[in-house]
C-alpha cells in the first residue's frame, strides 16, 4: 500500500458539540481494496459514544465504504478497526430492503427474531408505524410503498430496535422535497430523543446543519478534513474543506 500522507484539515482545539461517551469506533490507518482499487486510504479516526457525524464529499470519494466498515459489512484490506462488541447498530441504506409482506411485519419480523413474541412484535410494530406516519399503511405491502414511504418505514424499523448506533448512506436521496423534509424531521427527532450514535453520508447541506455536530470530508478514499458542523457550515476553514472537494456544493442553507 503505497500511500502518501498529506495533510489533514481540522479546527484547532475544537471539540464535536455533543461528546457523550466512550469510543464508539476507533480506525487507524485503515484502506480498503476493491480489486486493484484503494476505496479507502489512510483512514484514522475516532467516533464518540453519542455523536452526530456527517460524511460529505463526491460520489466515489468513499463514504458508502467508511459506513458499510463501520457496520462490519467489510473488513478492512489494511489498518485495524475497532468496533463495539455488543452495541447494537443499524444501517440503512439508500433504497431500503423490504420484504415481500406488509409494511407492519417488516417491522415485526426483527423484534420477532429477537424472541419477542409475534403479538407484542407487532403492537410495537404498529407503534413505530404511527410513530412516522404509516399507521394507515400498516397492512400494505412495503414494497408497492413510495421511495420516502419505504424510507420512513425503514426508519421505523430502525427505532423498534432501539439502536445504538445509526449509520445513514444518502437518507433522503431520490426522494422529493415533500419525503425529504418529512425523513428529516424523523431523524431530529431521533437524534434528540436518544443519545444514540449517527454516522450519515449526505449531499443536501440542510440534512448537515440540522443534525450534524462534526463533519468528516473525503475525497479519493482519504478524510481530507474534520470539522465541527458549524464551523463547517460557516465556510470558516479555506483551503482543502472548500474548493478541493469536486461535486460538494458551497455551504449555503
Amino acid at each position: 500500500m503505497n500511500l502518501v500522507e498529506e495533510p489533514l484539515v481540522t479546527a484547532q482545539n475544537a471539540q464535536p458539540a455533543r461528546v457523550a461517551g466512550r469510543a464508539m469506533f476507533m480506525l487507524d490507518r485503515v484502506g480498503v481494496r476493491f480489486g486493484s482499487t484503494w476505496a479507502l486510504q489512510s483512514v484514522s479516526l475516532s467516533i464518540r459514544a453519542g455523536e452526530r457525524v456527517a460524511l460529505v464529499g463526491p460520489n466515489g470519494s468513499g463514504k458508502t465504504t467508511l459506513l458499510r466498515l463501520l457496520n462490519g459489512l467489510i473488513e478492512p484490506s489494511a489498518g485495524t478497526v475497532q468496533r463495539p462488541a455488543t452495541t447494537r447498530q443499524t444501517l440503512l441504506f439508500q433504497r431500503p430492503y423490504m420484504l415481500r409482506t406488509t409494511a407492519q411485519r417488516n417491522v415485526a419480523v426483527g423484534l420477532w427474531l429477537r424472541g419477542a413474541r409475534w403479538r407484542d412484535a407487532c403492537k410495537q410494530a404498529d407503534e413505530a408505524l404511527s410513530r412516522v406516519g404509516l399507521a394507515a399503511l400498516a397492512q400494505r405491502n412495503a414494497r408497492t410503498l413510495s421511495v420516502g414511504q419505504q424510507q420512513r418505514l425503514a426508519l421505523a424499523r430502525a427505532w423498534v430496535m432501539a439502536s445504538d448506533v445509526l449509520l445513514l448512506d444518502e437518507p433522503t436521496a431520490s426522494i422529493d422535497l415533500n419525503a425529504r423534509r418529512e425523513v428529516e424531521t424523523l431523524l431530529s427527532e431521533f437524534a434528540a430523543g436518544r443519545l444514540q450514535t449517527l454516522v450519515f453520508s449526505s449531499h443536501p447541506l440542510e440534512l448537515v446543519g440540522r443534525l450534524a455536530s462534526r463533519v468528516l470530508c473525503l475525497q479519493d478514499g482519504r478524510i481530507r478534513a474534520d470539522l465541527p458542523a458549524q464551523e463547517f457550515l460557516q465556510g470558516a476553514v479555506t483551503g482543502a474543506s472548500t474548493r478541493s472537494f469536486d461535486g460538494v456544493p458551497k455551504w449555503r442553507l
